[in-house]
């Protein structure tokens, strides 16, 4: 588990992609991907990096390629 404070690099399209889908709320999703809502808000607010498996998981709901959910900030600090 990583541990919550720095915000994560690995940036992500949870929140449009929940309202892309009929307004998917937090705690919907986090039912589906089997996680606590306040993991999928630290998710969404980049200060938390999901396992792959989560990820992969949270692509899946969306049917959505795993790289147009999430991304990686590439700039340096």
């Amino acid at each position: 588990m990583v541990t919550v404070g720095k915000p994560t690099k690995v940036t992500n399209n949870i929140k449009a992609l929940r309202f892309a889908n009929g307004g998917m709320t937090q705690a919907e999703l986090a039912d589906r991907i089997n996680v606590t809502r306040q993991t999928v808000i630290a998710i969404e607010q980049g200060r938390y990096s999901p396992s792959l498996e989560v990820a992969f998981q949270i692509a899946r709901v969306f049917q959505t390629p795993l790289d147009e959910v999430f991304g990686y900030a590439d700039t340096d600090e």
